[in-house]
């Protein structure tokens, strides 16, 4: 008779098991990097073999099980984890339990660890910085009063104004890599995660930071989340490859489409005004559009030699702008594919695109953030006195205020209509004083 405790409950394999398999284990046995041919980044995985004679676990025999010998064993060049701390006794016993049960399992075989685990709650943010940190995310609420920025573990707020620290939003990823904010101002959708770890969209509630929902959870980070017009539809980009489409059902947000075309990390994804077709950036350094209608990609655009950061539509729906590693902000047509013209080629690789109104903003390596026309690409100002990488950049129409953020934490505000700069600040509370730099 196999040594269960019986007054116990079974040993919940995505609950208790698979969290400890996708922290301690997936860095060496993931997608990305498979040591001894073995990969534990879905429960089918998990259970089969590596180059080793044993699978990974066999129902009710530790000693078939080759994962609880690399957990268990004193030999220091067949433990497991090889680079980290050994497993604590607790988490152990969990996995002989596990076996002992039977190694039955709760969910879907083939899906990824990161998305049969429960929601994580994440670690608090510290009190106070104590180095800095680049914030990526950048979004104004509806009213321009508050500037939510990414931070470590949370969405901090300020007055955009007087660069003032208002509230801090907890148990966020580690890193927020994009902020969007839905069309009535309620929602919040933020893309993070923890590289090579996790990653997801959390959406939150704008006014109170309470959480809603979590959504596309897979093994590396979320990069872009933006809502679609109606605000009903939110397409989110990850480093897996695939752009995700939710569609909102009542209070509950559930998958609509996936679209898996691309071959490295999409960066950025694009709504079309009537909300009928999504636009995507990649790492493979193509562009594509999709149709929303049939499911199916429309068009792939090659014209650029580096990661393509950034995409957003034209007004006349049938081109898209796009931003690059290369240094290029291009303009092609859906059509064909073929670029349309070169609109600008900056001084350093190009992040971000934002659409809004009349105007897109851009991002740049060259401590540059660019304003050009929607409609004919001229360039209506340059937002200079940043002294690093510009990474995110959002605007407020009805204050007609540029915020941009750094690799080194500090945001500089703008005024629109003139480029002239309002003040900066290191949005990063208690790193140092949290007054303004006037300009």
């Amino acid at each position: 008779m196999l040594g269960v405790q019986v007054d116990a409950a079974p040993v919940s394999f995505s609950k208790d098991l698979a969290p400890i398999l996708l922290t301690k284990c997936q860095s060496c046995h993931g997608p990305k990097k498979a040591k001894g041919k073995y990969r534990v980044d879905t429960f089918a995985r998990t259970i089969s073999k590596g180059s080793g004679d044993h699978p990974g676990f066999t129902p009710g025999n530790l000693d078939e099980s080759e994962v609880y010998y690399r957990l268990t064993t004193d030999d220091k060049d067949e433990r497991m984890p090889s680079k980290g701390d050994p497993l604590s006794g607790e988490q152990i016993a969990l996995f002989k339990r596990w076996i002992e049960e039977g190694s039955t399992f709760d969910g879907e075989p083939d899906a990824s660890l990161a998305s049969i685990i429960p929601p994580p709650v994440h670690p608090k943010s510290p009190v106070k910085y104590s180095s800095r940190i680049s914030i990526q995310a950048l979004a104004f609420s509806s009213d321009g009063g508050e500037l939510f920025a990414g931070g470590y573990h949370e969405i901090t707020v300020w007055n955009p104004e007087d660069g003032k620290l208002l509230r801090r939003i907890g148990n966020i990823g580690q890193r927020a890599y994009a902020i969007d904010l839905s069309p009535d101002g309620r929602l919040l959708a933020v893309a993070c995660g923890a590289p090579g770890l996790y990653g997801e969209v959390r959406i939150l509630d704008a006014a109170t930071g309470a959480l809603v929902d979590v959504l596309a959870r897979t093994p590396d980070v979320a990069l872009d989340a933006r809502f679609a017009p109606d605000g009903l539809r939110l397409a989110t980009a990850s480093t897996d490859g695939r752009v995700r489409v939710f569609e909102k059902h009542n209070q509950e947000w559930e998958i609509l489409k996936t679209f898996a075309n691309h071959s490295d990390w999409v960066n950025a994804v694009a709504w079309s005004s009537d909300g009928k077709r999504l636009a995507s950036g990649s790492r493979d350094k193509t562009a594509k559009v999709f149709d929303l209608e049939s499911g199916k990609r429309i068009v792939t655009f090659s014209g650029h030699s580096g990661s393509v950061n950034g995409v957003a539509f034209h007004p006349d729906g049938n081109q898209v702008y796009s931003t690059s590693e290369d240094k290029l902000l291009a303009l092609w047509k859906i059509e064909d594919g073929k670029k349309s013209r070169d609109i600008h080629r900056f001084g350093a690789g190009a992040h971000k695109i934002i659409s809004q109104g009349e105007s897109l903003f851009i991002t740049s390596n060259d401590r540059i953030a660019y304003e050009y026309s929607l409609k004919d690409g001229s360039q209506k100002h340059q937002f200079t006195g940043h002294d690093d990488w510009i990474l995110s950049i959002a605007f407020d129409s009805l204050k007609k205020l540029v915020a941009s953020s750094s690799f080194n934490g500090r945001i500089h505000v703008w005024n629109q209509p003139d480029a002239k700069a309002i003040h900066s600040f290191v949005a990063l509370p208690g790193y140092e004083s949290e007054k303004p730099t006037e300009n």
